[in-house]
């Protein structure tokens, strides 16, 4: 049984109509255009049975906004803490009067140690996903694939010797420099909706998970050249799939021939979209890991991408 809060007071409704225009426009087009209760919903028994005489649980539709809230502001556990005590429109939006306790940064990790627990990391993402489909919002014409890398700390060895690195993570070399963390991989459609990612260590090469991310594509797939093999292409073929992978010169090799150089420049403004999450997502401060360990990141990256989508089809779902 999820905790009750606190009826409106008069103290609410007059204060009803405080906080900043745009902040507040924000959140009633995320209640207009959002479907918050079927999100809710496809967490169900996330809290199990919970035991007789505990304090019951924060409800889940105010926890899953609470965590978009942080996605979408770019705040850590503390700082979303501290935004619903001190912002009346942040309290509005997740369903908090004047007079209701407030989360506090444990509960958010409870949550996402309950999401883990269940095996529900990904769920939310999946979710929002089939609700966009639902609403015609994701294209089925072509299937775009990238991937970035996202840092871990080094971390440091302590005065008894050990180490606070995240072990889960590894090293790569990229551009002749070097990278400790993990890598998300994303396949968008042509309007840039994340349909899938996957999510592994740094040292995983970028064309790992191309396969799985585009097995269920029946039209085209675009990727930089990392993705690109023989192998791939005759699948390709064969499954009679528009190869829009581009081309990159291989070692001992000089300038690309004009005819491919035309078709690189073609296929980038198609595949520039894939660019646009991630440029989203490093925009919002998601450049290096907030947690230790692959699954606790994976199911962060998860929420994030599923926040980028939301906010995406906002402008989407507008100019419909």
């Amino acid at each position: 049984m999820e905790r009750k809060l606190a009826e409106p007071t008069f103290f609410d409704i007059a204060a009803a109509d405080l906080g900043g225009p745009r902040t507040q426009a924000f959140f009633d087009k995320c209640d207009r255009l959002v479907p918050w209760q079927e999100l809710a919903a496809s967490l169900k028994g996330l809290y199990g049975d919970h035991a007789e005489g505990g304090r019951p649980p924060w409800p889940v539709i105010l926890m899953v906004k609470c965590l978009m809230l942080q996605k979408w502001f770019g705040l850590s556990d503390p700082q979303l803490e501290e935004m619903l005590k001190d912002r009346l429109s942040f309290r509005r939006f997740v369903g908090l009067g004047l007079n209701d306790r407030t989360p506090d940064e444990t509960t958010f990790v409870r949550f996402r140690a309950r999401l883990r627990e269940s095996g529900q990391g990904r769920t939310l993402f999946d979710e929002v996903v089939r609700q966009l489909e639902a609403k015609g919002v994701v294209m089925k014409n072509g299937t775009l694939v990238d991937a970035t890398i996202i840092e871990a700390p080094l971390g440091r060895t302590g005065k008894d010797g050990t180490l606070t690195r995240d072990q889960d993570a590894s090293h790569t070399y990229k551009h002749k420099r070097p990278y400790h963390g993990y890598k998300g991989h994303i396949a968008t459609d042509k309007q840039g909706i994340i349909k899938d990612y996957r999510f592994g260590t740094a040292s995983e090469h970028d064309s790992k998970y191309f396969d799985e991310l585009t097995q269920d594509e029946r039209t085209a797939v675009y990727g930089d050249s990392a993705y690109r093999g023989r192998e791939r292409e005759e699948e390709l073929e064969n499954r009679g799939i528009f190869n829009g992978i581009m081309y990159g010169r291989v070692k001992g090799q000089g300038d690309l021939p004009p005819a491919w150089r035309r078709r690189n420049r073609k296929l980038a403004k198609v595949r520039a979209m894939v660019e646009h999450p991630f440029a989203w997502m490093k925009n919002m401060g998601y450049r290096r890991t907030r947690y230790r360990g692959l699954i606790r990141n994976a199911i962060d990256f998860a929420l994030t991408a599923a926040a980028y989508n939301l906010k995406r089809s906002f402008s989407l779902l507008d100019c419909a």
